[in-house]
């Protein structure tokens, strides 16, 4: 019953991973010349 239970809960969870993946608008679009982002400055280290 246990393990019955952890499969359940664990691929209901990729599951509900993948769907809200799926639904994401920026999947179908890819970024072209003016959509392009500038890389952040950041400071490395500290």
């Amino acid at each position: 019953m246990i393990d019955n239970f952890a499969l359940a809960i664990s691929h209901g969870l990729m599951l509900l991973a993948t769907w809200l993946l799926l639904r994401r608008d920026d999947l179908d679009r890819e970024p072209g010349r003016d959509e392009t982002v500038a890389p952040k400055k950041g400071r490395r280290g500290a």
